[in-house]
């Protein structure tokens, strides 16, 4: 459940008339940690265990290969959702421990960020290993939008897709909010196995710094957006390795860093 038809009127300048629009649908998500209330996800519904993955890889909660089990406590029919995960507690990570209760929205930025100190991410500046063609973004936009079905019928969800060295598309995943596409699509490759082969990123919004930090956790060393890019992405993808390109539309792309 992606979409559900809601009824309105549609106001022209010669008319008005009743319609049925397709609305990508918007749902809450209480995701308990060995059965203790974690945090509320905002996000479209579909593709959670694919969510829950990548939102705790991001978040240094849970790093292991192994697929942790899970239990859905209540599912209802509006798509609002309470998970409970089971992780053995040897194996949470620091994030876990550094716990902090917080609400994702759908267009959260920097969410359950208590100090300036917590945007912050550490590690070893990434390298792309190989030159980057703009040729093939209009075509690498192209297998994306393809498989936007949310998107088809509502016009109200964002994407995200994630491609290998030779530009073969690995995995697309939608939602209503650009970092839960992120974390689904992210949570994908880490259920394949396959997150290693990661090399570029394509988002169909804007990038903040924390689809930029949450490409560097996964070691994704280009980012290419639709939409513009903010400061502070900029910043940290200057300061993490990473490749970001924004305005990629048509024939035209603006690339910001490490080109």
């Amino acid at each position: 459940m992606q979409t559900l038809i809601y009824e309105g009127f549609q106001i022209t300048k010669e008319n008005c008339k009743k319609t049925n629009d397709a609305l990508v649908v918007e749902a809450a998500l209480q995701i308990n940690i060995n059965k203790e209330p974690y945090t509320v996800v905002m996000r479209t519904p579909g593709d959670d265990y694919e969510l829950l993955r990548g939102l705790l890889y991001a978040e240094d909660i849970y790093k292991k290969k192994e697929n942790f089990s899970y239990e859905i406590l209540e599912k209802r029919d509006n798509g609002f959702s309470i998970i409970d995960i089971q992780i053995p507690k040897q194996h949470l990570g620091k994030g876990y421990l550094n716990k902090r209760t917080l609400l994702s929205v759908s267009s959260c930025g920097i969410c359950g960020k208590q100090k300036i100190e917590d945007i912050t991410v550490s590690g070893e500046k990434l390298i792309a290993n190989k030159s980057f063609d703009t040729k093939n973004l209009k075509r690498m936009f192209s297998e994306m939008k393809a498989k936007q079905e949310t998107f088809d019928l509502s016009g109200g969800s964002h994407a995200a897709a994630i491609y290998d060295e030779n530009t073969d598309i690995l995995a697309v995943k939608e939602d209503i909010g650009r970092h839960n596409a992120v974390d689904k699509v992210i949570g994908q490759l880490i259920i394949d196995n396959c997150l290693h082969k990661a090399k570029y990123m394509l988002v169909s919004g804007r990038v903040s710094y924390e689809i930029i930090s949450k490409a560097f956790i996964a070691k994704i060393p280009i980012v290419v957006a639709v939409s513009a890019c903010s400061t502070l992405a900029v910043d940290f993808a200057k300061e993490f390795g990473i490749t970001l390109i924004g305005f990629s539309r048509g024939k035209k792309a603006t690339v910001y860093s490490n080109l």
